[in-house]
């Protein structure tokens, strides 16, 4: 009994762990991908406003609404643009890893400020190489 809660416990920390590791080596090879300054197809996104604020001392809450208003715009036109689509299993995980760092930022926003920056900025870096994905012509493979 207390040996399978043990290996249970494990097998979620090393999952956890492999996770997390797995979804920064996306982004660091998808943004070293994005060497070029990232045009992005309409003013309106934030994101690099965003990284920049972070950098200040700007309110995290505000930062939080518009990453999450760029979020729902990016994946509707992602998942509405022809050839362009989230399948492929490093754009579901770094979907899944804005998730999570939503969560985290809402645990940690009050308590540990610094984490919730990071996660912030994780957030930000995400849905930028969201919209290099949008920005790559259609049926190329944008994979690190």
């Amino acid at each position: 009994m207390l040996s399978g809660i043990l290996i249970i416990t494990v097998s979620v920390a090393l999952l956890g762990y492999w996770f997390r590791y797995s979804c920064l080596l996306l982004l660091r090879a998808r943004a070293e991908a994005l060497a070029a300054p990232v045009q992005l197809p309409d003013s309106r996104f934030g994101m690099e406003a965003i990284q920049e604020k972070l950098r200040g001392e700007a309110g995290l809450d505000a930062l939080e609404v518009s990453l999450n208003r760029d979020y729902r715009v990016l994946t509707y036109l992602l998942e509405h643009a022809g050839g362009r689509d989230l399948n492929s299993i490093e754009d579901r995980l770094l979907i899944l890893d804005y998730r999570v760092m939503r969560g985290w930022f809402r645990l940690t926003r009050v308590a540990a400020p610094r984490q919730a920056r990071e996660a912030l900025s994780e957030m930000a870096l995400v849905l930028t190489v969201l919209v290099g994905k949008l920005n790559s012509p259609p049926g190329l493979s944008s994979e690190a």
